[in-house]
């Protein structure tokens, strides 16, 4: 199934893998699983579990789980060919669409339960009659970082359906905005500091 590729488009697909394996971490999954997706991403086409073990040398197990966890995530699908008994692979191809997901799962994965720990601990103090001027003060700047989770929270759930190609228009002029008020702000901050 898969064409032959010149020996510059296999270096420049390996090095792709290495540096999408290298940034696994900062965007919250393990090396493998980013490689998996890497490599079925740049090859374009449908890749068969053997292939991708021989590829990036993996154990079955490795490939299998961390393919397994790239389908929940939807950056995977599984491709079925008439007449084969291997299960094939491709990835999501759209940029947009990949970072959305990423941002959605981190996001499900990492601040909700982090918003939920943070309330659970506002109730050990909150069922107190009382509350001395040092619980008030702490039980306020937690309040402010639950207050801030759930606005990002709605903010990622509000932006996301919009982080796509056509509507790169629209996120331009908001990222200039956003820029804009950003310069104005120093800019601001700059002649209170002279004065």
């Amino acid at each position: 199934m898969e064409t032959p590729k010149s020996d510059n488009h296999r270096k420049a697909i390996e090095q792709f893998v290495q540096v999408w394996g290298e940034m696994a971490s900062a965007w919250g999954i393990n090396r493998t699983m980013a490689q998996i997706h890497a490599l079925l991403y740049a090859e374009g086409e449908p890749l068969d579990t053997d292939t991708i073990m021989e590829q990036l040398s993996i154990s079955r197990g490795n490939a299998n789980m961390n393919l397994r966890n790239l389908m929940q995530w939807k950056l995977v699908q599984k491709v079925h060919y008439k007449g084969q008994r291997k299960d094939y692979f491709s990835a999501e191809q759209d940029v947009w669409t990949i970072v959305s997901r990423i941002v959605e799962e981190r996001q499900l994965r990492e601040v909700a339960p982090i918003k939920q720990n943070l309330v659970d601990t506002l109730s050990i103090i909150e069922h107190e009659n009382e509350l001395s001027r040092d619980e008030i003060e702490f039980k306020e700047r937690i309040d402010n970082f639950v207050e801030f989770l759930e606005m990002f929270d709605r903010f990622t759930k509000a932006l996301l359906p919009y982080i796509n190609k056509k509507n790169l228009t629209f996120l331009k002029h908001l990222v200039k905005l956003a820029e804009a008020h950003q310069s104005l702000k120093g800019s601001n901050q700059k002649s209170t500091e002279d004065s």
